[in-house]
């Protein structure tokens, strides 16, 4: 069973843009409550579709670099990076079905 895997501005190339598959990234604090509601959903996701997008979480707080790099202003914001590049970007809380129709285009054997 997959999990999220942490990340930080000094794994970010290696774990999310050189990755073999889609990636995504929760950028996330922990003071942020829509933060902790999407935790469990992003759970799922790299629980039940481990073959089709590795999920990653990066504390913006500890990392501020990468988050700047990538203009994240507000969080929750997931930005799915496919080979090395961003491919949707989505603020806020949403829910599983919603966020599976958003990255579905991008990530391989995804509902459409």
């Amino acid at each position: 069973m997959s999990k999220p895997v942490p990340v930080s501005d000094q794994t970010f190339e290696q774990e999310v843009l050189r990755a073999d598959k889609p990636v995504l990234v929760d950028f996330w604090a922990a003071w942020c409550g829509p933060c902790r509601m999407v935790a469990p959903v992003l759970e799922q996701i790299a629980s039940e579709r481990p073959d089709q997008v590795k999920i990653a979480k990066l504390d913006v707080d500890a990392n501020p670099i990468s988050a700047g790099r990538y203009g994240v202003r507000a969080i929750p914001t997931m930005i799915l990076f496919k080979n090395g590049q961003e491919a949707e970007r989505l603020v806020g809380y949403m829910p599983k079905e919603r966020l599976l129709q958003q990255i579905g285009p991008h990530v391989d054997g995804a509902p459409k």
